[in-house]
């Protein structure tokens, strides 16, 4: 729970693709207050922006250009104002999607491709463990064998940024494995992400969406 003694307002963008719902309901339990929106001037002003997604990457990308969503991540990012992706709403983040044969641009503030998952059975739905960095503060109070949600059949599978200076902090991404290894959550500044469903995933869902409410 949050101990802040005025409740972090957060908003969940409403872009069309994503369990709005869920992550309002989820994010209320830990003491944010949340509104559903794609108002610029409240998605721009709150405390932290969640960006959900749910279906095709080209989809989401479509419905997110039409919200003004690009934007709106690209000017809190410069502003160094919380944004958080789930599922899609991560996958977007990358350079690009190949769905079908099909590539799309995704926002690109993370070099990378989101692939179909090599593995026997696709999708990956059901509950897993991660592989988080010791110093992870998205995963800080988690026992290494909590388990999470996953809904997916497309991942990144390959981590390529590279940081060149040194005073800057690398990224902390966390793994998970389904027939391969993939990009399961990142930390990076004031952007996190994660693959799977924090709104689904029961009481580490609910310590890890606290652990964001409190950065904010």
């Amino acid at each position: 729970m949050s101990t802040a003694s005025t409740p972090k307002k957060v908003v969940v963008f409403d872009y069309g693709f994503g369990n709005v719902r869920s992550a309002e309901r989820a994010l209320a339990h830990v003491g944010a207050e949340v509104e559903i929106t794609r108002d610029y001037d409240k998605a721009m002003n709150a405390d932290g922006l969640l960006v959900p997604g749910v279906g095709a990457f080209s989809a989401c990308m479509k419905g997110l250009k039409e919200a003004r969503g690009e934007w709106i991540i690209d000017r809190r990012l410069s502003g160094g104002r919380p944004v958080m992706g789930i599922c899609v709403g991560m996958q977007i983040l990358f350079a690009r999607g190949i769905e079908h044969g099909v590539e799309t641009d995704g926002l690109d503030e993370w070099p990378g491709t989101v692939e179909p998952l090599k593995a026997p059975i696709v999708p990956h739905m059901g509950w897993n463990t991660v592989d988080a960095p010791q110093d992870s503060e998205l995963f800080a109070g988690l026992d290494a064998d909590a388990r999470f949600y996953f809904v997916h059949s497309y991942a990144v599978r390959e981590w390529t940024l590279e940081v060149g200076n040194p005073k800057m902090r690398a990224p902390k991404v966390t793994w998970s494995t389904h027939g391969e290894p993939f990009v399961a959550a990142v930390e990076n500044g004031a952007l996190w992400a994660t693959q799977f469903h924090p709104e689904k995933s029961g009481d580490a869902g609910a310590q890890l969406l606290s652990n964001w409410i409190e950065t904010l």
